[in-house]
């Protein structure tokens, strides 16, 4: 299996913990009272789980599945809500964030900076790319992404390694009326299991696995009989050292490994930092709950009202395209060859063909006003998601600018930019947890491949030696607790969107034409700079103070310049 949580339990097998002789404070009768708690954490999301079942039919185009089945009637879905989903998760893309550690002491400044590039490393090792896309999938259909930050002892050929993974909405549980994750007693994690793979790696649970894990249903039945639910149990106690978090994992009755049973770790916890290793980050946050709520629920009413239009317009369409008769029951006509347009004679029975044998049925034609009413309707929908035209690349109204369709689109992008920063404020919160758990294991020196500044590949070897507390200081002969280095996270785009990067270009343009490069006019320049508000602002700077100096328009005279 690939979960780092059941990869940790090879460190502290059952049996091991035994061996130690360390008390057990969680047994079967502490499992069962957490598998209550649980029970209640889920008859409370149940609500949830429902609203995230129906998203994800909406997000296949799977929801009118149950009215083609009513009277036999065919209705085909339409892909606006699909297509502003998609189009929501490439402005998740372009804007793919990046992590730089700042320290708040100069003397933390070089473990900051091997940090900046240690922490990219280490996600890039987890595929960030992949977890945040898998992440910002869950986030527009269900309303929350879900972020699990753990250590995998297991991973780097056994010497250990950060995971970082996006965790299924439906598998997490917590407290029911908490705003925030950390505030919840308990959280708990269900993985279903196959009954093999348990009993080969805990021999002890033959014959007690009775099977059926968890179930919840997307398009397809899952059998979940040959499977059983493994729960991962996290909380948080009181203890000497401050609130810890532990961490227990069973099935059934039976405990697989607790924190609190270990000899080391039951009195410092399971992860030094004490807070639980999930990150939630919510699309339209609600009141009272950690979760929020995603643009399928907003927009999912304006498509229902679209295709029901769109159905019956094109039902018309095509009534009226063919061209149908009324006929006589003792009618003199062949009706098989008036059907056939393959014939040049049809026959008929009688003397005479008389005008009320057959007739056309003609059909009226579809009054325009319905039309209007399903592109208001698209309309509406294009608003409410904030998926206008000129964002995915087409304009109308006779811009043909490029300057001009780049500020439509800039302006037209603070949703997505809105969007974009929540996600941003949820990723720094993962680097910091990324951050303390480096903190806390890289004890081992180990190599790794990092982007310079500059674009380049360089090797280091990192070690977590400069993140320890420093040696207690002494003065006036009292002897102070020592001081741990604590550093600030920036968030910022990997790499910017393409009209961001075309705006750049045309203000350094501007720039160029406005002389701001002439060496003659660094001064003039300079002074202008200080009030603009641009990026890339400091490297610009420097740019026209070298240029000056190199030509002697800067530094000649008292007072020439502005000083960086």
């Amino acid at each position: 299996m690939n979960d780092p949580i059941f990869s940790a339990l090879r460190r502290k097998e059952p049996e091991a913990q035994k061996r130690t002789g360390a008390g057990k404070r969680v047994g079967a009768e502490e499992v069962r009272a957490a598998r209550a708690v649980l029970d209640k954490y889920a008859a409370a999301k149940a609500n949830l789980e429902r609203r995230v079942t129906e998203n994800e039919r909406w997000f296949r185009l799977r929801h009118w599945e149950q009215l083609r089945a009513e009277n036999g009637r065919e209705n085909r879905p339409s892909a606006w809500l699909f297509h502003s989903i998609v189009n929501k998760h490439a402005d998740f893309m372009d804007a793919l964030p990046r992590c730089t550690v700042l320290p708040r002491e100069k003397s933390d400044a070089p473990a900051a900076e091997a940090l900046s590039s240690v922490i990219p490393a280490v996600l890039e090792r987890c595929d960030w790319p992949g977890v945040y896309s898998d992440a910002a999938w869950s986030k527009l259909k269900t309303g929350t992404a879900v972020y699990a930050v753990q250590w995998d002892p297991a991973a780097a050929g056994g010497i250990g390694d950060v995971s970082v993974r996006s965790v299924d909405l439906h598998a997490i549980f917590w407290e029911p009326g908490v705003r925030e994750i950390q505030k919840s007693r308990n959280l708990f994690v269900v993985e279903n299991v196959d009954n093999d793979v348990l009993t080969e790696q805990y021999p002890f649970l033959e014959g007690k696995l009775s099977g059926g894990g968890l179930s919840y249903v997307f398009d397809e039945q899952v059998d979940t009989a040959g499977k059983s639910a493994v729960i991962d149990w996290y909380y948080k106690k009181r203890g000497k050292f401050g609130e810890t978090l532990h961490y227990c994992k069973f099935v059934g009755d039976e405990v697989l490994y607790a924190s609190e049973n270990d000899d080391e770790l039951c009195e410092r916890g399971w992860y030094d930092h004490g807070q639980y290793p999930f990150v939630f980050d919510p699309l339209f946050k609600e009141s009272g709950t950690p979760v929020g709520f995603g643009f399928i629920d907003v927009m999912k009413g304006a498509q229902e009202e679209i295709d029901i239009l769109d159905n019956e317009i094109v039902r018309s369409a095509r009534l009226g395209a063919r061209r149908r008769y009324f006929t006589r029951n003792e009618g003199a006509i062949n009706e098989e060859e008036f059907a056939d347009f393959s014939r040049d004679f049809v026959h008929v029975s009688g003397s005479s063909l008389g005008e009320d044998s057959i007739r056309e049925i003609s059909s009226a034609p579809l009054s325009p006003v319905y039309l209007t009413v399903l592109n208001n309707k698209i309309s509406e929908l294009k608003e409410t998601s904030g998926n206008r035209d000129f964002q995915a690349g087409s304009v109308a109204g006779g811009v043909t600018s490029g300057v001009a369709i780049t500020a439509l689109q800039e302006a037209g992008s603070k949703l997505s930019r809105d969007m974009i920063g929540a996600s941003y404020r949820a990723f720094s919160a993962v680097c910091a947890l990324v951050l303390e758990l480096i903190r806390q294991f890289y004890s081992a020196s180990r190599a790794m491949r990092v982007l310079g500044e500059d674009g380049s590949w360089r090797f280091l070897s990192y070690d977590n030696s400069a993140l320890q507390g420093k040696p207690p200081a002494e003065d006036f002969g009292l002897d102070f607790a020592p001081r741990v280095p604590v550093f600030d996270l920036t968030v910022r785009a990997e790499k910017q969107p393409a009209y961001s990067r075309a705006g750049q270009n045309a203000d350094a343009i501007s720039f160029y034409n406005m002389g701001f490069f002439d060496p003659a006019r660094a001064v003039e320049s300079l002074a202008c700079l200080e009030i603009l508000d641009v990026d890339d602002k400091e490297k610009l700077r420097h740019l026209i103070e070298e240029n000056g100096r190199r030509h002697g328009t800067l530094g000649q005279t008292p007072g020439a310049g502005i000083a960086p």
